[in-house]
Formats: structure tokens, sequence, C-alpha cells
């Protein structure tokens, strides 16, 4: 359904003497099937928004081919238009109008007769469970009840793809499970979602496959199980009981024959990659005790999304 190869943008940023270029996409290949919820994963900055905005047609790419639902990119940016819905990350609703009246407006701009908006308007309504309030103005809703009102725009002219920027920024853990909840829905009626987050549990609860980026690039593609079993090993993780020592415990550990990979986390907890955590365990507790460093707890668990990044980018998603 999305097909890209050799993707790029760049731009240019600083004052005319000093000025230098930026490769925002840096030759980018992705393949997003039919009826998947495609994610691209990473921190702010790495290229998930420019991606995004090339593929909807509101930036030109500077080079790459591309094809969205077989509309060619470059000679037929109209023809994706028709194809997509798309839904920014800092929405589109209207303070002073109501949700109805919108998704009518957003209908007939795609070209449907009144009719059939006002129709599909209320299909969009019961859909997304918005007839509690779909009558009042949008300056009255929560940021809930506002982001479904922005999916139900993005999909009222029934798109074969949809794009989201971000869908879950800002809101709170209940609004973000009932928002997943809409989304599935509309991949098992068939429609294909790529969406853009820097949120690992989203990525992980939500996505068919994921694509990570960093610094422009993919780093890493596939099932979030397929990308957790990339990572050898496990994850042990150690809190030291005096945060001070945790940059000590970090060489000590370092040097461990069964300790991989290492970095410090906020308030002195050590996070290892290691083959095996319960023959690593007992030499990290003994190495530490050795070295005067007391422990306060020690966890051991399979590797996440963030070891992913981690292993391939040498640092945190978390802490980027």
């Amino acid at each position: 359904m999305i097909e890209t190869s050799g993707l790029r943008k760049s731009y240019r940023t600083g004052r005319r003497r000093t000025a230098a270029t930026v490769d925002a996409v840096a030759g980018l290949d992705l393949a997003v099937a039919e009826g998947e919820i495609f994610g691209f994963l990473g921190p702010n900055g790495a290229g998930k928004t420019t991606t995004l905005r090339m593929l909807a047609t509101l930036l030109r790419p500077d080079g790459g081919a591309a094809t969205v639902a077989g509309a060619d990119l470059f000679a037929d940016p109209a023809g994706v238009r028709r194809r997509i819905g798309y839904v920014a990350q800092g929405g589109g609703t209207w303070d002073d109008v109501t949700a109805r009246e919108e998704l009518v407006l957003q209908a007939r701009m795609h070209g449907l007769p009144m009719a059939e908006a006002v129709r599909r308007a209320e299909a969009a309504v019961a859909a997304f469970d918005l007839a509690g309030h779909a009558d009042r103005h949008c300056r009255t809703y929560s940021g809930g009840q506002r982001r479904r009102v922005d999916l139900a725009l993005g999909v009222v002219h029934r798109p074969k793809v949809l794009f989201l920027d971000e869908p879950t920024s800002g809101l709170d853990p209940g609004s973000r499970t009932r928002l997943w909840d809409e989304i599935r829905r509309l991949r098992d009626r068939g429609t294909t979602v790529f969406l853009t987050t820097h949120y690992l549990d989203e990525a992980d609860a939500l996505c068919d496959r994921i694509a990570v980026i960093d610094g422009g690039g993919t780093v890493a593609e596939g099932t979030p199980a397929a990308l957790k079993r990339s990572v050898a090993g496990e994850v042990v993780t150690v809190r030291v009981a005096d945060p001070g020592h945790a940059d000590k415990a970090l060489h000590v550990l370092a040097g461990q024959d069964c300790v991989r990979q290492a970095e410090v986390r906020d308030g002195g907890a050590l996070r290892m990659s290691v083959d095996t955590g319960e023959s690593a365990m007992p030499q990290i507790m003994r190495a530490l005790a050795d070295a005067g460093i007391d422990t306060a707890t020690i966890e051991l668990h399979r590797p996440t999304l963030d070891d992913v990044f981690l292993a391939r980018t040498g640092r945190s998603l978390r802490e980027s």
C-alpha cells in the first residue's frame, strides 16, 4: 500500500555564511502492506513527521521514489490525496464549530453530495462514539474527544490509507487506550494505518509492524516481537543504594565478562544487556560487593523496544 525507495529531504539551516544542510530524511526505503498498522518509532527530530508530510504530499521530497495506494507521489500527488486521510499532531478541529458540522464540511470538500455527506457524518458520529456531544462546539471537548473527532475527519471520505502523526500525544492513559481501540477498528475494516510515535508502549501494543528511525534513516524494521527477539540475551537492572555510586558501579560492571552493554539510568539505576540473566546476576552482585557498592534492588526482564533502539544506536530511546 505504501512503498518508498531512497526517499530524501534536506533543509538549509543558519545564516548565509554559516548555513548548513541537514538531512531530515536520508534515503528511506519502506514497504507497508495493505490493512496493517505500521508504526514509525523514533525520538523527536528523527525525521518521522517529515516522512509523514512527504507521503501525504504536504512536502515535496528532494529525491527518491514512492507510491501510495497505487498513486505515484511525484507524478500524481492529486491521486495520492484522493486516496488518503491525514491527521496532524496538532489536530484540525475549530473551536466555534460542532463535530457534526466539521464532518459534513470535510465530506463535502472531498466531493460528496450534501445528502451523502450528512449520511457519512452521522455514521462517523456513531462509529467514534461522538453522539453525546456531536452538536456542541468543539471548544467544549476534552482532549480525547477532540482526538476522536480528528480521527473521524480523517476517515469520513473512506480513504485507503490513514496517516496519523503522534495520534495520542498529550492524552491521558484512558483516552490513549480508547483511541488505540478506534485505530484497531479502522484496521479491522481494511484501512491501512501509518502512524508516527515516540511512545514505546504504543508501538509495542498497537502496531503490526514497526520501523525504528534515527537520524533520518531506519535502523530496524519488523514486528515488535521479532525486533525484541533480535536483541540477543536478557536485561538486568540494578539500583545501587547510593545514587552517587552509580558511575563507579558502571565502571565496575562494564569490565565483567557477562555484561555486553551497560548504561546508567535516572536515580542510580544501571541497565545491562547480558547473555543469560540467571548466571549473570550472581556475578554482578559479587562484583559490586567486592567494590564496596551496596545494591538496593536487582531485576531481570526480557528485552524491550528501548533495548532494540539501544542495541542499534548505542543510546536509549527514552532518554533521546
